[in-house]
């Protein structure tokens, strides 16, 4: 049976250049209405962590998360998915930096720039600065990732950086832990710690 991943996989081989035609058939049968393009995995790790957190099933509300691969790629994914291809809603986040290619991106596309939400560094610096840096820190050494992240602030480029930039950049050093880390600082989350443009992409969709 098709499910959301299967819809995913036909967007990301149709942005690659392939048919558009498996995307266009999986969204009418999984009855896809929204699309949240995203930069990266990690921050599709997070926005399903609160999505979850929040009792809500989003491929079952007809929202697919994507992440595209970067922030330059938001012109074709609008562009294929949005008014001009399946005419669907598009949301996500932008990272504040990279702003310029979505709003031009989304304009080509015809598609309104009113569903997303901008992140001044990026989602994972968002999240750091909600939780406080002793409670990241915590979070690290919980996961075992002690005895690396000792290691990794020993780096001369690491000193005197603020400990937010440590975390945020110790995040990216590791293959997979950037993704890891998107559910569990969200998991991490007390009430009403939720970072102001997670906590609008979620209340949009």
């Amino acid at each position: 049976m098709a499910d959301m991943c299967a819809f995913r996989d036909a967007v990301s081989g149709w942005a690659g250049g392939g048919p558009g035609g498996p995307a266009s058939d999986l969204a009418v049968c999984l009855g896809v209405r929204t699309a949240v393009l995203l930069e990266g995995p990690s921050d599709r790790a997070a926005v399903e962590a609160l999505a979850e957190r929040r009792g809500r099933d989003l491929a079952a509300e007809g929202v697919c998360v994507l992440p595209m691969g970067g922030a330059m790629c938001v012109g074709r994914y609008a562009g294929l998915l949005g008014p001009p291809g399946l005419g669907l809603r598009l949301a996500g986040l932008c990272d504040e930096g990279e702003q310029r290619y979505y709003e031009r991106g989304l304009a080509r596309a015809g598609a309104p720039y009113a569903g997303f939400f901008v992140c001044v560094t990026d989602l994972e610096d968002e999240l750091i600065r909600t939780l406080g840096t002793a409670r990241a820190e915590e979070i690290v050494r919980a996961e075992g990732d002690l005895r690396a992240w000792q290691t990794f602030l020993r780096q001369p480029a690491q000193h005197g950086r603020p400990r937010h930039q440590q975390l945020r950049r110790f995040l990216g050093t590791k293959k997979g832990r950037k993704i890891r880390y998107g559910r569990l600082l969200v998991e991490a989350l007390g009430p009403g710690q939720v970072p102001a443009p997670l906590d609008g992409l979620l209340l949009s969709l």
